[in-house]
């Protein structure tokens, strides 16, 4: 089988829709920033929960049947829509779960990962010939090359990550594209001894009927020009390209390099060690794009300046109205935009990944103290959750957002579980798919969003909502201002 060549009809955009999770880059917002000519991004972050929680509450419409009549393994397709299509039937009903992933190999698992990513990118690419994009964690490990499979399925242009150093993926990508079995080793916490690691495999040829799919571009997300030139050195195939984010980007941020020390309100200190030189990236001979902060056209203009090719843009896009953020939300976080009063913390602890966390400070949410300490934990989705070696030489899972009671007796520290937030089903919320506990009890949101959300009141104005589409033509403003894009 011959390894198809990347992307012969698509020239590197000047702009790229952040993959913002869980769900809020939808294939609804990918497909309209992709239809207008830029590139659209889902987030493949819990895809698996996300699309059996769509099932559950819409079933199948016309729309979806199409595109599951693509899938190559139908057997897939008539357990899954058999299981979950439609069995919500009142709003306050619980979801059905499936089991947390762990490194056995479950094939229902891994056959739902790939069918849920498989779907998501073929809605985000149908209606229009752009490209299109899907995002991943690399902390987030077991769910990562069954989903990466499923959108090169349905055609993906490009994979991007962050949230860690990638260098294993460009291989990856490549020996997916020939069919190849993928056997990666779990990363553990702690010291493990050799060969103690469990392998996680994955299988393509499962998936015969698809036929030949093609390689993807790889797009590295980091924070410095170290990280980088070390993800280019490093790779295990060819890096397609760089994001390059700054600190006050939202979701996950890199932290400060050296010690971590913090200002008055909590928030991680960045200095001089952590400024990115521009000309070490220059000179690395891949394109790249800035991110963090990017609400205005003289931000675009200043990103092309610095020899990038464009930009990555999240949080406008948050707010717009095809984005997944829940309409209540996204209404309030624009009428807050209004007075300037949306107030952004980075928080050091929120986070089960270790890594600073933004979150805006929001009515109704678990940002409120209250809210937090009314919430009873419980682990039950486990995306974030991390391995490690129990005493007796078995592989145990472990996640400092779990019942305290929980996690130390699995040898967690207590001191890790202070402050900690179920990202997991607290994002699920925040995207409109919140589990219900008892009795009756409904999983709090909570809002993650760049420093610069206020300046959304430029693009807004006077209106009360926009559309992707108008991000794009207000931003293309800074791009129109410096002639031609860099080649």
């Amino acid at each position: 089988m011959t390894l198809k060549g990347p992307f012969p009809k698509h020239e590197p955009p000047w702009l790229i829709q952040g993959g913002m999770g869980i769900a809020i880059s939808g294939w609804k917002l990918a497909r309209e920033v992709s239809r207008v000519g830029q590139l659209g991004v889902v987030s493949g972050t819990g895809l698996d929960t996300v699309f059996i929680r769509r099932l559950q509450d819409f079933g199948v419409d016309g729309e979806l049947r199409a595109v599951l009549d693509r899938f190559p393994l139908s057997s897939v397709i008539e357990e899954v829509v058999a299981k979950y299509s439609g069995t919500r039937t009142r709003p306050n009903a619980p979801y059905k779960t499936t089991p947390m992933s762990t490194h056995r190999n479950v094939q229902s698992a891994q056959d739902l990962l790939v069918l849920a990513a498989f779907v998501e990118v073929a809605l985000a690419k149908s209606g229009h010939d752009g490209a299109v994009g899907i995002n991943l964690l690399t902390k987030v490990q077991i769910p990562t090359v069954p989903t990466i499979y499923g959108a090169m399925l349905a055609g993906v242009d490009y994979v991007v990550m962050g949230a860690g150093i990638p260098s294993h993926i460009p291989g990856i990508l490549d020996q997916l594209a020939r069919s190849e079995v993928v056997e990666t080793e779990l990363v553990m916490q702690g010291s493990v001894p050799s060969g103690a690691a469990p392998t996680l495999r994955f299988d393509p040829r499962r998936f015969a009927g698809a036929g030949d799919v093609r390689r993807p571009e790889f797009l590295g997300i980091v924070s410095s020009h170290v990280l980088a030139s070390a993800l280019i050195k490093r790779s295990s195939g060819t890096v397609n390209g760089l994001v390059v984010e700054a600190p006050i980007a939202g979701g996950h941020n890199a932290p400060p390099r050296g010690p971590l020390s913090v200002d008055e309100a909590g928030n991680p200190i960045y200095g001089e060690r952590d400024r990115v030189d521009f000309a070490v990236l220059r000179d690395l001979g891949v394109p790249f794009w800035i991110a963090g902060g990017i609400t205005t056209p003289e931000r675009v203009r200043e990103a092309l300046d610095l020899g990038a090719v464009g930009v990555q843009v999240g949080t406008l896009f948050a707010y717009c109205r095809e984005s997944g953020l829940e309409a209540g939300l996204k209404a309030g976080v624009l009428e807050a935009v209004r007075s300037a009063s949306v107030q952004v913390t980075t928080s050091t602890s929120a986070s089960s990944t270790g890594y600073p966390f933004k979150v805006a400070l929001i009515e109704g949410t678990l940002s409120e103290d209250e809210a937090y300490e009314d919430r009873v934990r419980i682990c039950d989705l486990g995306y974030l959750r991390e391995a490690y070696l129990k005493d007796d030489g078995a592989v145990g899972y472990r996640c400092p957002s779990e019942p305290i009671e929980i996690f130390v007796a699995k040898g967690g520290e207590l001191a890790e579980t202070t402050d900690r937030v179920c990202l997991c089903n607290a994002l699920m919320a925040t995207a409109g798919y919140a589990q219900i506990r008892p009795p009756g009890r409904r999983e709090l949101p909570i809002v993650t969003t760049g420093d610069c959300t206020n300046e959304l009141a430029t693009l807004l104005g006077d209106r009360s909502d926009y559309g992707a589409a108008d991000v794009v033509t207000f931003l293309e403003r800074g791009v129109a201002r410096v002639g031609s894009l860099p080649t």
